[in-house]
């Protein structure tokens, strides 16, 4: 494993070798879709690795592999919702074609008012979110604390509404707990994914808006983690974060379709004993030294 370096953001970082790329990508692909937080997992599986942290960018690079495996399995619906919200629209060449109530020329306007939240809480809380948020007690404390909340949403929630169904109050709340993500432990899916079961939606209708829901602020994310390092891929390197990448397209692909079938006929319940699982390993790891609350490097920090 090389030495800690000091990457664009300042923050430090470990560089990866191809098989750690792989690792990570199969990390990324595999905990993206699901309810147990994939930046928690690549954060404790990285540090479990020697160590291994290949920076922000790498990280947001690697979930364009994800979303772009959602934009494959799900390009019928997603070229359907873009056309009929385009020909939606009071302006441009295909205006007033399509009228506003249509079923997917509102699920184009939900997804984009759904994404605001995140956005707006990632750059309120930028510093928060790339340092103290990442201490580890705080990913254990939160997920076992929103598996007991998915718990209880699979538990009361009544499963009858679809995404028809949805106002533009409910494509707020989605919004906003997809939002609570930024905090590794929560889960992406599983913030939407409770917030859908609470307000009555079906657990696969909460589970494709989630998919539907990620694209503008992942691939956003991750294009912008792209441009910004002038195309290299960031710290790691554009041939290792490319095969992260491409490792965490193929495997998120295949999750989407296994993730679809359990829900439709399953509860969140393994998922939830999983989440709670997790955390108690976490905390055994924290207090027996295995792993550091803010990373590996805080091992060698003199205590003022």
């Amino acid at each position: 494993m090389a030495g800690k370096v000091t990457g664009q953001t300042g923050l430090a970082f470990y560089p990866v070798t191809w098989w750690e790329s792989i690792i990570l990508g199969l990390v990324q692909g595999l905990t993206e879709f699901l309810p147990i937080s994939s930046s928690a997992h690549l954060r404790i599986v990285g540090e479990l690795l020697g160590g291994a942290d290949p920076g922000a960018a790498f990280t947001a690079i690697t979930q364009i592999g994800t979303e772009a495996a959602v934009l494959v399995y799900f390009r019928k619906d997603i070229a359907r919702i873009i056309s009929r919200w385009a020909q939606s629209l009071p302006v441009g060449p295909w205006r007033g074609r399509i009228p506003t109530d249509d079923p997917d020329a509102r699920m184009g306007w939900l997804i984009i008012l759904g994404s605001l939240p995140i956005v707006i809480a990632g750059l309120a809380f930028q510093d928060m979110i790339e340092t103290a948020l990442r201490n580890l007690y705080i990913t254990a404390a939160v997920l076992a604390l929103f598996a007991l909340v998915l718990g209880v949403a699979d538990k009361v929630g009544a499963k009858r509404r679809t995404l028809t169904e949805m106002t533009w109050k409910q494509g707020l709340i989605f919004g906003a707990a997809q939002a609570m993500a930024l905090i590794p432990g929560v889960s992406r899916s599983g913030g939407t994914i409770t917030a859908g079961l609470l307000m009555g939606f079906t657990r696969e209708a909460a589970a494709r808006y989630s998919f539907l829901l990620a694209i503008p602020a992942v691939m956003g994310s991750g294009i912008y983690q792209l441009v910004r390092s002038g195309g290299t891929g960031g710290e790691a390197g554009l041939a290792l974060t490319a095969l992260a990448t491409f490792v965490a397209f193929v495997v998120g692909f295949v999750v989407i379709i296994a993730f679809l079938k359990i829900v439709s006929t399953y509860s969140y319940w393994p998922f939830v004993y999983y989440r709670i699982v997790l955390a108690a390993v976490v905390v055994v790891l924290l207090l027996t030294g295995v792993l550091h609350p803010l990373g590996p490097e805080e091992a060698h920090t003199p205590v003022p």
